[in-house]
């Protein structure tokens, strides 16, 4: 099984400075690794040619121009240069537990997506994270709150049960799936622009196509850098989307990811 690690990111070099950092502390590493830039500077792509040098795996940046919050359109673009057989997805501001990539495969399975939680970073210390470059988080960090959400407890991770239907736990920053079940659904609809339910979307027609949730707890840790929300001025008509997936049991979409994939 090929499994690539896929990365969003946009104008926020120092916060992927340290998700890259954390990709070299981990037990296992992907196979591949592909960024989902949307519309960074140049700033970002220099920060990635100087960390191919320093991880023997292969990075695929897939950049598209700036004209708005088009997250959608990118992870699909991102999705299609891949032939990985499975994907683990993360924000380009989360920081990986060292085991985050080993707990995700773990527990994979034919017809399931994975998504587990994230710790959160204090707003008072992502300077001194930042400048600090830490990477490195446990029970007791003075930089994070939900603290029972950094315990890494393998036993206790079993007791998750797979289930249907989206949770409310459930967040788009951490979350794994089988490539063939993106495919299948058309992957992430583009009539999503602006900040916004794409990622709860994808899984509910991927729940609508008959794959079951499973929720990583106590394993599958990351630590979310603090930053001031997005604007969320299209939120309503997101909502809308969704609320339309939901009522009518929507699998595949038309505006996905057919169209960047090779015929």
């Amino acid at each position: 099984m090929k499994t690539a690690l896929l990365i969003s990111t946009y104008n926020w070099p120092d916060a992927l400075d340290l998700v890259l950092k954390s990709i070299l502390n981990q037990t296992t590493l992907p196979d591949e690794i592909l960024i989902a830039d949307d519309g960074s500077s140049n700033e970002t792509k220099a920060l990635i040619d100087r960390f191919r040098n320093e991880i023997n795996v292969p990075i695929c940046h897939v950049w598209q121009e700036d004209v708005g919050f088009r997250k959608s359109k990118i992870l699909n673009k991102a999705i299609a240069q891949t032939n990985a057989d499975y994907i683990i997805q993360i924000d380009g501001d989360c920081i990986l537990h060292k085991k985050f990539i080993s707990d995700h495969l773990d527990s994979v399975q034919k017809g399931f997506y994975l998504y587990g939680s994230r710790v959160n970073i204090l707003p008072e210390y992502v300077d001194e994270v930042i400048e600090k470059k830490t990477t490195d988080f446990n029970f007791f960090s003075n930089e994070i709150k939900n603290r029972s959400r950094s315990l890494s407890i393998s036993f206790l991770s079993k007791w998750y049960k797979p289930h249907y239907g989206i949770s409310k736990k459930f967040r788009g920053c951490n979350v794994s799936f089988w490539r063939k079940d993106l495919i299948d659904i058309n992957g992430y609809n583009e009539d999503f622009e602006g900040w916004g339910r794409e990622d709860s979307d994808l899984v509910i027609r991927m729940g609508n196509n008959g794959v079951k949730a499973k929720r990583l707890r106590y394993a599958g840790i990351l630590y979310h850098i603090f930053h001031k929300s997005n604007s969320k001025s299209n939120l309503e008509l997101n909502n809308k989307i969704q609320k339309e997936t939901i009522d009518k049991g929507i699998i595949k979409i038309t505006n996905g990811i057919n169209q960047y994939l090779k015929k």
